[in-house]
């Protein structure tokens, strides 16, 4: 599915991934893991193909298509999707007509015609009731006047309806109480498949008791410094990011 070979990305001459190498197949659940200023949110951002940073070296290969030279909203095409940490405010459109604008965006780009409008409304309503959505939050301007939660889980909705091959949610845990983080996590894995691959950005232990990776990854200066199951995020909990430091210094 997602194939990243030494890649290395600098932002106003700055370098901060210093020769990422990952493969996430479909399936798949990957966390990224790692303290502040390793690079996590720097990965996601260079993966989606945010234009602040600079790729110096390396390459980003999806299903076989490196995505290098493709604008974001291309990748989001070829199917990229990024649930931000810090979603924008948009006053005046909603969260449906939002969604309506996105998917036929998508369709256009890949030569389909527009969804239909009661094909659209079928799918908004099946998508809301998957995720426990109230209807009149659909109607609602997107994340204007949001709570922390409702707009983690408005992300998810947006990752429901776009049914994007690699999802790359960037600490989607930030700021939610447990009940947000529980029905948060639990429209991702209800949206787990075997033709997506999904990679979660987090700080902390806890959302993974949620969503069960397949794979932990430690991001430490830049780098995959250690590689591991579940436990790996349980022994993180115990000791600390400095036991990941110390070992990488010896």
């Amino acid at each position: 599915m997602l194939q990243i070979k030494n890649l290395h990305a600098s932002v106003e001459d700055k370098e901060i991934l210093k020769g990422i190498n990952l493969e996430v197949k479909a399936g798949e659940i990957h966390a990224i893991m790692g303290p502040n200023g390793a690079g996590k949110s720097t990965l996601s951002s260079v993966i989606a193909g945010n234009e602040a940073f600079e790729v110096t070296e390396g390459d980003i290969i999806l299903e076989g298509e490196e995505l290098g030279e493709l604008a974001p909203e291309e990748r989001a095409h070829k199917g990229v999707f990024l649930s931000f940490q810090y979603p924008v405010e948009i006053p005046g459109v909603s969260v449906t007509n939002f969604m309506k604008t996105a998917i036929n965006e998508s369709r256009k780009a890949q030569g389909m015609e527009e969804m239909p409008a009661s094909e659209m409304l079928k799918k908004i309503k099946e998508k809301a009731e998957l995720l426990e959505i109230d209807r009149k939050f659909l109607s609602r301007s997107l994340n204007e006047g949001f709570s922390g939660g409702e707009k983690k889980r408005n992300e998810i909705f947006q990752m429901a309806m776009l049914e994007p091959k690699l999802a790359i949610l960037d600490e989607t845990d930030s700021g939610l109480d447990i009940d947000a983080l529980r029905i948060v996590a639990n429209g991702v894995n209800k949206l787990k498949s075997k033709d997506n691959a999904i990679i979660v950005i987090t700080h902390y232990q806890r959302l993974l008791e949620y969503i069960v990776p397949d794979f932990v990854h430690v991001l430490h200066d830049g780098k995959i410094v250690k590689t591991g199951g579940k436990e790996l995020a349980l022994e993180l909990e115990e000791k600390g990011y400095d036991w990941i430091k110390s070992s990488v210094e010896k």
